[in-house]
């Protein structure tokens, strides 16, 4: 299950079975002004997984921000999602609308530059 509100997506599996896994996560995200990076967005993810509770939070700048499903992977299987159920991202569509109010909140546009050193 997963529901989105603008600044707010919330995902929630249960397990099948004793091998599955089960976690009830938030993400909550706003404009942010990093002093060193500019323009961003926070996030913060918050939530249970496999029953412990979990907090992380962190900024992408402008130029990265639509990356936020790498990050979010990255702390989930951190916390205890096992790789092979870590794409929580299956929640495609709601993602897609995360995305757009990330964009559309940074004023992103197509072509917008992007600074080098974040491509390495």
């Amino acid at each position: 299950m997963a529901i989105f509100e603008p600044g707010h997506l919330h995902i929630e599996r249960h397990a099948l079975n004793d091998d599955d896994v089960s976690y009830d996560l938030c993400i909550d995200y706003e404009v942010f002004t990093d002093p060193k990076e500019g323009k961003g967005m926070q996030f913060t993810l918050h939530g249970k997984i496999q029953g412990k509770d979990m907090k992380e939070t962190f900024f992408l700048p402008k130029d990265q921000a639509y990356n936020f499903a790498r990050d979010i992977t990255r702390i989930a299987e951190k916390y205890g999602i096992p790789k092979t159920h870590s794409s929580i991202g299956s929640q495609h569509k709601h993602y897609d609308l995360m995305f757009e109010d990330v964009r559309v909140q940074l004023n992103m546009k197509s072509g917008d530059p992007v600074k080098p050193e974040h491509l390495e």
